[in-house]
């Protein structure tokens, strides 16, 4: 790349299939509704595939945005987490932000790919998919994590050696 240029990102809408190289996409409307609790409840089962390494376990959290991010916005670090998948799902309707590039050894910034959600989806990494951190829009908003837990590290990270900026939606 010739210095002074930038590769340029521009978020495209999240779907299942776009999505299928880097993880899921977890919403209802992916999955067949089955009735709960006396009909008044319907219920979409495996949206999303948990894989993780053995000797870990499955960790559910909450992660609550304490500075907003605003785009456009300099992507610089990517991360992977090589013993298990990650989830997250917005606590409330928000539109969130990803980036991310195929599993790999190596990862380079003409990988990566950008995708907006609708609001109420939320996603889930395969096991060592490279991803921007986590970003939100505004302060408080808070999302459901499912990932791995366990003694042994499972984050990665590597600094982009071109500049990605990642463009307004």
């Amino acid at each position: 790349m010739a210095e002074g240029t930038a590769i340029s990102l521009t978020p495209e809408p999240l779907t299942r299939e776009r999505f299928a190289p880097y993880g899921d996409v977890i919403e209802a409307a992916l999955g067949r509704a089955t009735a709960m609790n006396a009909a008044r409840f319907e219920r979409f089962d495996d949206l999303c595939k948990i894989d993780m390494a053995d000797g870990g376990h499955l960790a559910m959290s909450v992660a609550r945005c304490r500075t907003p991010t605003a785009l456009p916005l300099r992507v610089d670090i990517v991360e992977r987490h090589p013993l298990g998948s990650q989830a997250f799902v917005p606590l409330q309707r928000c539109r969130m932000v990803i980036v991310v590039a195929p599993p790999g050894e190596s990862v380079e910034a003409g990988d990566l790919r950008a995708f907006v959600t609708n609001g109420k989806q939320g996603f889930n990494y395969h096991r060592g998919t490279w991803h921007m951190p986590l970003i939100a829009f505004e302060a408080g908003q808070e999302f459901l994590v499912v990932d791995r837990g366990g003694p042994e590290p499972n984050c990665e990270e590597h600094a982009l050696d071109d500049v990605v900026m990642l463009e307004a939606v």
